[in-house]
């Protein structure tokens, strides 16, 4: 017989004593078990005593994760969080220095533990940390040149046991004052520190940039770009990163009118050269965060177009009809000179005529056409840009399509306009960077002008790909399209530099393009006639029924989760499975991520499926609408989801992915009994419905199937015959 739920059989550890076997009943108050563990070893006070798990993290068992103890877990005996906070705070304020150090070292550690944190941050040890940061290292910068290491070591546990007590979230990051800013800050500014203090220090900065727009305004003060950029150039990739982080940070806070303004500063210090030197093309394989770091810095250096992207022109504007009268003269060789012999008249029709052949839709007042947002001036800007630097190509596209037929020529104007929109819609031009992407192109790091030069050999590749079509002005959206493929297909590649680019995109032709399309219709072809629509209609719920099994497979299986997302602490995870009979899901925590099924006896919490109410998704989910979840990205919302079930009580799920996310969602659902509706659903199906329709209509290849039935023959003239079978 299976011992009762509330029944944990655990190890119990003291020092220098054999490990005791228990029974832990979960009803007990776990002051009632700590006192009979007391009891068992002599040890009187057991008020002064707590649990630990044993394991690396070491954290207190309190009443409110003790349902987290599994069978079979291993834990230690130990003084409790509040008398080992009060101890290491009276140690931490030693005269000596290596009982200072140790100190430290296990604060540094036990840091970690909430409780701990909880109880520490109680006595007002934050303030603690903050003096000695303030006053007290100057009393041993005095010992520095004889006790260089010891002194390095001692600052750093300092700023890791702050570090990890700030990112429980229990403090403001308001509260600190200028005074600990600046010493923080003055580590960062010198040439050489101890790289573990440096990168705790560059980590406190980013921290407080984030957290408060207040300390944003003191921390831009005391931290210049010019003083993160040596970090850049050392070897170090975690202080690379955390430098990254910094720039991001301050770059994110700063106000709309400063953001120019520092990416001004950004182009003097040469920050794309160093980090493509030194980071991109260095020996050193880059890491996952520090991708994260650099396409964060990717996604705000685009998204300082957004100003000119959403600011529409102003036809009475001279000024910006002065870019659109440089154009003419660039393309055409003439001089916008409004003292031109000629009646007015003449003038407005050669005019019209020149805006004809740029391109332009309205002929008579082109700057009407850049009042659409997006793209707005950010098109005229392109423009300029590629007459200006590409002035050839330039001059012949536009000679080139100005010599056709006026149906054959690709406009160059509209083009313009339309490609700038897509180019913003593929960079997500003005959407803030999400939370857990890695998807920074190298190529975008090579130039100083890379939204600009990306521009100049997408509209070259439009109108290659225009020639190419044989495309007529009824075409323009197609070759649109085809366009955009072109450019996200050869994205994909991650190509390394602009010129990269522009020589695979040779690559992707016009034919390839049909290739590739009639390779992909071949393998999702969709018959549309009659009968094939209703033989269509009697397959899908064989299908959607094997969708349904092949999720409630998955969910048998079962799913790693992470519990947590902060990329400076471990990952907890945890783990979930549908029972084989699909009445009961099967949970619990992990110490680690598992390399393949976890068996269902280490999985000791249950949910029956009858008690499931609903399964919510994004933002209508418990633990997204919690403290804190405001600051989730767009990605995090659409990988949440929650199943409520009996008693208003729910169980939250983060998806490791999009695709573990369909799952889960499809799986639930089927078992409520409510309809598959993911992304992913609609995919299987379309792919198992063509795979079953071809097999089916397999004896039927190069047979014409008619759109309606043969007709039904007369009946005969009379009945009188036989049909003999021999």
């Amino acid at each position: 017989m299976p011992p009762p739920a509330d029944i944990v059989k655990v190890a119990i550890e003291w020092p220098d004593a054999f490990p005791k076997l228990m029974e832990i009943d979960q009803k007990k108050p776990l002051s009632a078990i700590i006192k009979e563990v007391c009891e068992g070893w002599s040890l009187g006070s057991h008020e002064h005593f707590a649990l630990q798990l044993a394991d690396g993290t070491r954290y207190y068992i309190t009443e409110k994760n003790r349902n987290d103890i599994k069978n079979g877990s291993i834990l230690r005996l130990t003084t409790s969080p509040s008398l080992s906070a009060s101890q290491l705070h009276e140690r931490i304020q030693s005269s000596s220095m290596d009982a200072k150090l140790e100190a430290l070292k296990d604060l540094a550690s036990a840091s970690r533990d909430i409780t701990f944190a909880q109880e520490f941050i109680n006595l007002d040890g934050i303030s603690l940390l903050t003096q000695m940061v303030e006053s007290g290292t100057e009393r041993y910068q005095k010992l520095q040149k004889i006790m260089k290491p010891c002194f390095g070591d001692l600052l750093s546990f300092t700023l890791t046991a702050f570090v990890e007590l700030m990112d429980h979230g229990i403090v403001s990051w308001d509260t600190f004052s200028v005074a600990f800013i600046k010493k923080i800050a003055s580590y960062v500014n010198k040439s050489a520190m101890d790289a573990a203090v440096l990168q705790r220090s560059l980590a406190i900065l980013e921290s407080m940039v984030l957290n408060s727009q207040d300390l944003y305004q003191k921390v831009a003060q005391e931290i210049t770009i010019g003083q993160l950029i040596p970090h850049l150039q050392c070897t170090d990739q975690d202080i690379q990163t955390y430098t990254v982080a910094v720039i991001n940070a301050l770059f994110l806070k700063a106000p709309e009118e400063k953001r120019q303004e520092m990416a001004h500063i950004l182009a003097q210090k040469q920050l794309r050269s160093i980090i493509l030197s030194n980071i991109i093309r260095s020996n050193q394989p880059i890491n996952d965060e520090m991708a994260h770091q650099l396409y964060v810095l990717q996604v705000l250096t685009f998204n300082l177009l957004e100003d000119r992207m959403m600011t529409k022109m102003d036809p009475q504007d001279q000024a910006q009809r002065d870019i659109i009268f440089e154009l003419r003269r660039i393309a055409f060789d003439v001089e916008c000179d409004s003292n031109n012999s000629g009646s007015i008249e003449k003038r407005k029709s050669m005019y019209t005529r020149d805006y004809k052949k740029l391109g332009f839709i309205n002929h008579v007042n082109p700057a009407v056409d850049f009042t659409q947002i997006p793209p707005g001036m950010l098109a005229l800007d392109n423009m300029l840009y590629f007459a200006k630097h590409h002035q050839d190509a330039y001059i012949r596209m536009v000679l080139e399509n100005s010599s056709r037929e006026d149906k054959h020529e690709c406009p160059f104007g509209r083009s313009s306009i339309e490609l700038t929109k897509m180019l913003c819609e593929i960079l997500r031009v003005g959407e803030l960077p999400s939370e857990n992407c890695h998807d920074f192109h190298p190529m975008f790091f090579t130039h100083d002008r890379s939204f600009e030069e990306f521009f100049c050999i997408c509209i070259q590749l439009l109108n290659k790909t225009w020639k190419e079509m044989r495309a007529t002005s009824e075409d323009f959206n197609k070759v649109m399209q085809v366009v955009r493929e072109q450019i996200m297909r050869t994205l994909t590649h991650k190509p390394n530099s602009l010129d990269q680019f522009k020589s695979r995109l040779q690559n992707m032709s016009y034919t390839e393009i049909l290739k590739i399309r009639q390779s992909e219709r071949m393998n999702q072809e969709d018959f549309q006639s009659r009968p094939i629509v209703e033989l269509r209609e009697k397959i899908q719920p064989e299908i959607m029924e094997l969708i349904k099994q092949q999720r409630l497979n998955r969910l048998c299986e079962g799913t790693c989760f992470k519990k947590t997302n902060n990329r400076r602490k471990p990952d907890k995870y945890w783990y979930c499975r549908l029972s084989p009979n699909h009445k009961v899901l099967h949970y619990g925590d992990l110490e680690e991520s598992p390399q393949g099924e976890v068996p269902f006896d280490s999985l000791q919490d249950k949910l029956p499926v009858v008690e499931m109410k609903a399964v919510v998704t994004g933002k209508d989910c418990p633990h997204m609408k919690e403290k804190g979840a405001l600051k989730q990205s767009k990605e995090w919302l659409e990988l949440a989801f929650s199943v409520l079930y009996e008693s208003d009580e729910y169980l939250n799920f983060m998806a490791p992915d999009k695709h573990e996310y369909c799952v889960w969602t499809d799986g639930l659902n089927a078992l409520l009994g409510k309809e598959m509706t993911s992304e992913y659903t609609k995919a299987d199906m379309d792919t198992l419905l063509s795979m079953e329709m071809k097999l089916r209509l397999l004896d039927l290849e190069n047979i014409q199937i008619p759109e309606a039935p043969p007709p039904i023959p007369k009946e005969p003239s009379n009945y009188d015959f036989v049909y003999d079978c021999n």
